[in-house]
């Protein structure tokens, strides 16, 4: 049952993290929910104003997951964790300790806390399709769980490589400890998360691209694809893995794809009030723009503009139950918590 068990979640402030707490709560889950800098009223008040079933409770802990009595404290009587604490960026002028250092450090001290605290039976660690997707691929491709991004490095793919190291690091404790123990562990790999936020702080990480859109900073429409998952359904398919799915399983999250020029006509036409770009940028100036651009290159450009990836997450569908909203759904919905609160 539920309330006999007590689940930690890191990152629980974050964009996924807070939809993962919303669930377990709604589920009547006691929730232990670790919180950088709880002080701040923009990373815990929605927390602590989400409904509760019966059964279930709610305690906020600071937790840095970069300090190991913290992720101690945080484990302490746990019978479950859902570690989604990491850093949601592309690029950095220092990425070793902006996006390596919170997801692969942050992921050890879990695996050392992990070692001390047995009482945790099952743990979901969220990853990325990053960690999957190589630099280069053929337009219409499609990519399985089976692939790993084993060409990421620091210089041209810092944000895969930290998804990579990081999944492989708790992957290894898994095989070398928890797998004798009769602890389960499963992956969850989303793409590009958009629905909508519970907070003025989750404007930021893998809502950037709308935001940019929102705010014209991108002021034009570029020809990019974009894999889109709704952030409802990534949380629902962390809470069902506590009890489904395969152990040591990797699962894709993907409800599909859109073009940026979609995307910007259902915006426009969902919220016509605000201005939106309007001039779409050829294909061939928008790869020499990204030679310029501070978090883009030529080289990426190249690879991700004017091509299609598809991802296959039967295996979410299969072993989880899930099924997922539309694409354009999640567009839609991501800006109503918006405007409403007028947050931009």
């Amino acid at each position: 049952m539920s309330r006999d068990r007590l689940v930690a979640v890191t990152g629980a402030n974050g964009y996924i993290g807070s939809h993962v707490v919303r669930v377990l709560l709604e589920r009547g889950f006691r929730v232990r929910a670790g919180v950088r800098l709880p002080h701040t009223e923009e990373r815990v008040q929605h927390l602590q104003e989400m409904p509760i079933a019966k059964g279930g409770s709610l305690e906020v802990l600071a937790t840095d997951v970069l300090d190991s009595s913290d992720v101690n404290a945080l484990l302490d009587g746990c019978t479950d964790l859902i570690h989604t604490a990491a850093t949601v960026m592309i690029r950095s002028s220092n990425p070793e300790e902006k996006i390596l250092s919170p997801s692969v450090d942050g992921t050890m001290n879990v695996v050392s806390a992990l070692e001390l605290h047995p009482s945790v039976r099952n743990i979901i660690h969220t990853s990325s399709t990053a960690a999957i997707r190589p630099m280069k691929w053929e337009s219409g491709a499609t990519l399985s769980s089976e692939v790993w991004a084993e060409d990421a490095t620091i210089e041209n793919n810092p944000y895969g490589l930290a998804k990579v190291l990081a999944e492989r690091e708790i992957r290894k404790w898994h095989t070398d400890v928890g797998t004798k123990q009769g602890r389960t562990l499963k992956t969850i790999h989303p793409c590009m998360v958009f629905g909508p936020p519970l907070s003025s702080y989750h404007l930021r990480g893998s809502l950037t691209i709308l935001m940019m859109l929102a705010r014209r900073s991108i002021p034009a429409i570029i020809p990019m694809n974009i894999n889109i998952v709704d952030v409802r359904d990534v949380a629902e398919s962390h809470v069902r893995a506590l009890d489904m799915g395969e152990d040591g399983g990797r699962y894709l999250v993907t409800s599909g794809s859109m073009w940026m020029k979609e995307v910007v006509a259902l915006l426009r036409k969902a919220y016509p009030k605000h201005r939106w770009p309007r001039i779409p940028i050829p294909y061939p100036l928008a790869v020499l723009a990204a030679g310029v651009h501070p978090a883009a290159s030529i080289s990426w450009a190249r690879t991700h503009l004017g091509t299609v990836l598809n991802w296959d997450s039967r295996p979410a569908q299969n072993d989880l139950g899930m099924s997922w909203m539309q694409p354009s759904s999640s567009v839609i919905d991501t800006f109503k918590p918006i405007f409403d609160s007028k947050w931009l």
